[in-house]
């Protein structure tokens, strides 16, 4: 196995002909972050605009499923992809995937959500470019992990290999024109992201909070980590066979052993010097509301008062969405030389898509559905134009210590 050279110092300055070279294609989390970002404010955008009627949607699919797709498949999983690549980087010493590797798995990135917007109905080719996506990304993480034998880290592939699952089995129905079918594959893949989220979470919010918080040692909860894995496992397993086999189970029993495990992490983690700290508190945030979501979905099949779909969203929303916004801000400085210290407006990020969440996923209980709708949304592009505004900059600029990533 190659050691990466730390040191390495990269050219002074880089040709436009030449975009290999290019800071921005140096690791996974440069290019994915920024098209993450930007994808997250236009889709958002032309989600808004198919919704108030101002652009009219031609496709035979639905443009909620369109929707849908794309910020779980398209956004979200850009941010996994972009952060596996790098993280895998360091738990294995292997060099991450980078240069013209890297523009081609971007610009296959790019190329299925072209194909989605403008020619929703050619389900095979958008097939073809997702399936392709995913296999090249699990491909080099498992070469990553593989040749450095970091079996801990496996489970990460067998999650990706879950998400290319829901999201060919997605394609696939829409195809068929089985649309209830795509509905549950998008279902299925946001309790797959909160199966990641409690992987990732578990090692990095205690982590991230005893070294923020100048702690003598961080929370630990091995047992009830483990106990979480399985019980995501269930509910996804559980989940899938109620709605596909349709058992006569409530979906909610099998989530709410996971709602609660996730929960009690929650709390367990919480430390009030967090407020102190926005790269903190939007972490601690972002993954109990993302519990509390989940907690909401259960009852929402428990009780005829909650709305799937607006449970949903506050997993989507508040849980991802936020702990991605917060992810890619702290990574983002530390993988670039700079100091965990975000400018001040990032914090008005983090409310701005917190705000956009509890919006979207309790308003519609009092008041206009509609209106609600429209207020989240301008409250998420607010928020990621607010990370876009400062962090492109240092996307596509090199390390400020001069090292290669």
């Amino acid at each position: 196995m190659r050691p990466i050279n730390l040191t390495e110092p990269v050219p002074t300055e880089f040709k436009l002909s030449k975009p290999h070279q290019w800071p921005l294609f140096m690791l996974g989390f440069r290019p994915f972050f920024l098209l993450a970002g930007l994808w997250s404010v236009l889709a958002i955008l032309l989600w808004q605009c198919i919704l108030n009627g101002t652009l009219s949607w031609q496709a035979q699919i639905p443009a909620t499923l369109w929707h849908a797709h794309e910020m779980i498949f398209g956004f979200a999983s850009a941010v996994a992809i972009g952060f596996l690549l790098t993280a895998a980087q360091t738990w294995t010493g292997v060099p991450g995937l980078s240069g013209k590797g890297l523009i081609t798995l971007s610009a296959i990135w790019v190329s299925c959500r072209i194909i989605f917007f403008f020619y929703a109905d050619n389900q095979l080719l958008l097939l073809l470019g997702q399936i392709f996506f995913w296999l090249f990304a699990i491909a080099y993480l498992s070469h990553m992990l593989v040749s450095s034998a970091s079996k801990h880290n496996y489970i990460m592939i067998v999650v990706l290999g879950l998400l290319t699952l829901f999201n060919s089995a997605f394609l696939m129905s829409t195809w068929l024109g089985e649309y209830s079918f795509a509905r549950l594959f998008t279902q299925l893949a946001v309790l797959g992201f909160m199966l990641l989220i409690g992987l990732i979470g578990g090692r990095v919010i205690p982590f991230f909070t005893a070294r923020g918080l100048n702690l003598d040692e961080q929370v630990k909860t091995p047992k009830l980590d483990k106990l979480l894995l399985l019980f995501s496992l269930l509910a996804m397993a559980g989940f899938a066979s109620i709605k596909l086999f349709s058992l006569n189970t409530n979906a909610g029993l099998v989530l709410l052993p996971a709602a609660t495990l996730h929960l009690t992490r929650a709390i367990l983690w919480f430390d009030k010097g967090i407020f102190k700290v926005p790269l903190l508190w939007s972490l601690h945030l972002g993954y109990f509301l993302s519990a509390l979501g989940i907690l909401l979905l259960a009852f929402s099949y428990l009780t005829s008062n909650i709305n799937p779909a607006d449970a949903l969203h506050l997993i989507t929303i508040g849980g991802i969405g936020l702990l991605i916004l917060a992810m890619m801000a702290r990574v983002s400085l530390g993988h670039t030389g700079r100091a965990l210290k975000p400018a001040s407006m990032v914090a008005w990020a983090f409310a701005f898509i917190a705000l956009s969440a509890l919006v979207r996923s309790f308003m519609p209980i009092v008041y206009s559905p509609h209106l609600a709708w429209n207020i989240s949304a301008y409250l998420w592009i607010v928020g990621f134009a607010i990370f876009l505004w400062f962090y492109t900059p240092i996307l596509i600029k090199k390390r400020v210590d001069g090292r290669r990533g």
